[in-house]
């Protein structure tokens, strides 16, 4: 894909490789629509990048933002190329500590968000013959430990979900991908406990979302006859 002409969405784009990656991508010359519950955030960035932004404001659980997202990329810039599926939270601990609102709130957010934003991405790219379609999944997307089962489960469930969409799309210029982090500098733990974070102490230099970001543009830069269905990108000190 030549990004200096192509048009995107992403989602979760107000912090960590959401806003990392807008920035990369809009520096390779793409058009985004960014989106995020943050609005001030957005339009922080929307200002700071060279390229045209498009903002929505939204909650990735409302069920119309997918289609108001691809409505707004189509209208102001007439197509719609990519989609970085890629808001998520992760709330850890054990079964005595996570009640029932951090347990469905990141199914909400993980899973039935992320596979509306899928589905409703696949489909515009199948009718126009082309469009890639990038979701972040997690290390734990494929291997798990203890307290971390719920996030991973989701994590578990959209890698599923690409691989299957891969292979059904396989042949109609449509690309499905996901890109697997490890330990990543961003908020996602902030809100751990002192005992939670002691799971990552060992690791003295995490990957950073402008890593990620890189990532996204080699996956988005490869000729349309190559897919990456997976890339694993994670500390050299990570052991899990």
């Amino acid at each position: 894909m030549d990004l200096s002409s192509a048009v995107g969405i992403i989602s979760g784009a107000s912090s960590g490789i959401g806003l990392a990656t807008s920035r990369t991508l809009s520096r390779a010359g793409a058009k985004l629509v960014i989106t995020a519950r943050r609005v001030d955030v957005l339009n922080d960035l929307a200002k700071e990048l060279k390229n045209d932004v498009v903002v929505v404001e939204g909650d990735v659980c409302d069920a119309s933002l997918p289609e108001r997202l691809i409505d707004s990329a189509v209208q102001k810039f007439g197509k719609l190329d990519f989609v970085f599926n890629n808001a998520g939270i992760m709330n850890v601990g054990s079964v005595d500590e996570l009640d029932d609102e951090s347990i469905t709130s990141m199914i909400r957010v993980n899973y039935e968000a992320a596979t509306r934003l899928a589905y409703a991405s696949c489909k515009r790219f199948k009718k126009q013959g082309h469009g890639d379609l990038i979701t972040t999944s997690s290390i734990l997307g494929m291997k798990v430990r203890p307290t971390v089962g719920v996030y991973a489960g989701t994590k578990y469930a959209m890698e599923a979900l690409s691989e299957s969409l891969r292979m059904e799309l396989a042949g109609t210029g449509v690309r499905v991908m996901v890109i697997e982090p490890g330990f990543t500098s961003t908020h996602l733990q902030d809100h751990w406990s002192a005992s939670q974070r002691e799971m990552l102490k060992s690791i003295t230099q995490p990957v950073q979302p402008e890593d990620i970001a890189r990532a996204v543009l080699f996956m988005l830069e490869q000729p349309s006859y190559v897919v990456i269905p997976r890339l694993l990108m994670v500390p050299v000190e990570q052991q899990i």
